[in-house]
């Protein structure tokens, strides 16, 4: 059971499953590719449904995709996503499960392109640098920034699915891009990798 003495977010309430994902994941930076590919799959497999539903088929995302091995991913073939429409352990929505390896082939494409998505995502903020926003209270917590938009316009001019501005920013919050931690949270302003 969470230490109800600990302050957290407000989102991840008392749920272990959550707080353990606030507590060691949300905000965090992340720089591996690997992991960034699993945040931009399960934030789009996440559209229209309980962010919870998707951190609980984590393992069942892993397996089905190569864990997230985004080259593997990438060359996954029409009869792959055929078999994944059968598979418990994911969302099984045809257009998320193409989206997913069309996805992984335009992630690969960035990473030639820029030597890492991290590098790629940094080109959109000032200074090339991760932000720390002042959070005061969850009303101050906003869905989308001028950086969302900028990137997931870009992105969705690749040919990415499912990554629009909203997504795109908890994708950033996720991956500690942006620390949208609460002021008095015992998470806030991470900076270790």
């Amino acid at each position: 059971m969470p230490d109800k003495h600990v302050k957290r977010c407000w989102w991840c309430g008392d749920d272990p499953v959550y707080v353990r994902y606030h507590d060691e994941e949300w905000g965090r930076p992340v720089s591996d590719d690997r992991t960034l590919l699993e945040f931009l799959t399960l934030e789009s497999a996440q559209a229209g449904l309980a962010w919870i539903t998707i951190l609980r088929k984590r393992d069942g995302y892993r397996k089905a995709f190569h864990d997230f091995d985004f080259r593997r991913v990438a060359l996954m073939t029409p009869d792959d996503e055929e078999r994944l429409r059968g598979c418990d352990g994911i969302v099984r929505n045809r257009l998320k499960i193409h989206s997913a390896i069309a996805n992984a082939r335009l992630f690969a494409d960035i990473v030639d392109e820029y030597g890492s998505f991290a590098t790629y995502v940094l080109t959109f903020f000032p200074d090339g640098k991760r932000i720390v926003n002042d959070v005061p209270d969850m009303t101050s917590v906003p869905v989308s920034s001028p950086i969302s938009d900028a990137m997931s316009k870009d992105m969705r001019r690749r040919g990415f699915r499912f990554f629009g501005t909203t997504i795109c920013y908890s994708f950033l919050q996720a991956t500690g891009f942006i620390d949208d931690h609460l002021n008095d949270c015992h998470c806030k302003n991470h900076d270790r990798p």
